[in-house]
């Protein structure tokens, strides 16, 4: 069983293996020796809900016309740290540059940990936060390794480095195809969200659209269609605290037909996010984007209206500039190659 012990030399042999950390506007983009590789993972501030989301059901309403660059919350108010769970990714995915790093590789479990601990010490004046968000989304599909589910329900022994801080850890998939284990895995996740977190835990699918045909290019067709989809989540149990994510990272040519949805998908137990997609290189390459997702309200309106009318609660998220240039957004990766397009320092 892992163990979470640390010695006094801790931060002098952890710190050792970050081979690079890239200052960003909202945070730090560091590579680290691992197990089997390197591994990147980010430490990252935010602006606060009041800023980057609108959401009705939470009473945020005002529309999001584009999210100007500016200060981050303070780390003890909110810290995000996300994590690869692969080396690299094989699924392929038409807008992210991940697969470009090389094949998914499991991480192993003190990978994992090893992560955590040198974005939590890169901060050491931060004693706790009140929210601190682990995203299993870096590098990789989590659903493919199993010791992501072990990590987060040891998640919380990390002392001190964690302390009194409130553990959020998300889990994002895009469900793929020929995974024996997908179902078992979704299952113990919801345990672990709804039992050992008390329902402070997040689940996410990669949607994107409501066109197979659209999906299956998109996800280089390794993904699950929508109604074998459904069918896992009629199997995974009501969620405690926030329902499961339905994600859209909208793109102009992109169909989300909400009755379909709702259809497939009971609102009770799932609600809907929608994004912008991400400027990757990947997305550059592929002639992939949202005109005016960065400025305007307009891409997300027809949608989030739609989906509000069938009865989904609806979250839209929009990154500034700076989070999205600066490559911390979903889909970039420094492995692949891609650099900043934000003004940046390399401390190592």
């Amino acid at each position: 069983m892992f163990i979470f012990l640390f010695q006094n030399n801790l931060k002098q042999n952890i710190m050792s293996k970050i081979l690079k950390n890239i200052k960003v506007p909202t945070g730090n983009i560091c590579v680290m020796q691992a197990e089997k590789g390197k591994l990147e993972f980010l430490s990252i501030g935010d602006y606060g809900q009041n800023s980057n989301i609108k959401a009705d059901f939470l009473g945020i309403t005002r529309e999001l016309n584009g999210v100007p660059n500016g200060q981050i919350m303070p780390l003890e108010e909110k810290w995000v740290v996300t994590i690869s769970t692969q080396y690299g990714c094989s699924m392929g995915c038409k807008f992210c540059d991940v697969p470009k790093v090389g094949k998914g590789l499991n991480a192993t479990l003190n990978d994992l940990s090893e992560q955590v601990l040198q974005a939590l010490l890169l901060h050491p004046e931060v004693e706790a936060t009140k929210r601190l968000n682990v995203h299993y989304a870096r590098m990789g599909e989590p659903t493919w390794n199993d010791n992501v589910l072990e990590h987060a329900r040891l998640l919380k022994k990390i002392r001190p480095h964690i302390g009194r801080s409130h553990v959020h850890p998300v889990v994002s998939t895009m469900l793929p195809k020929n995974n024996k284990n997908l179902i078992p895995f979704l299952q113990e996740w919801c345990e672990i969200k709804n039992y050992n977190y008390r329902g402070s835990a997040g689940l996410q699918f990669s949607i994107n659209s409501t066109d197979n045909d659209q999906r299956n290019e998109m996800f280089s067709g390794n993904a699950l269609s929508l109604e074998e989809i459904s069918e896992i989540g009629k199997l995974l149990p009501a969620p405690i605290g926030r329902k499961y994510a339905l994600n859209f990272a909208l793109a102009d040519e992109y169909i989300i037909n909400a009755e379909r949805l709702k259809q497939l998908f009971d609102p009770k137990k799932f609600m809907c996010k929608l994004t912008p997609l991400h400027k990757t290189e990947s997305c550059e390459e592929n002639g992939i984007k949202t005109t005016g997702g960065y400025e305007s309200f307009t891409p997300y309106q027809k949608a989030e209206t739609e989906l509000k009318s069938v009865g989904f609660e609806v979250i839209v998220f929009v990154p500034s500039y700076d989070e999205d240039l600066g490559l911390i957004t979903c889909g970039n990766a420094i492995l692949s190659g891609s650099v900043p397009k934000v003004k940046f320092t390399e401390i190592v």
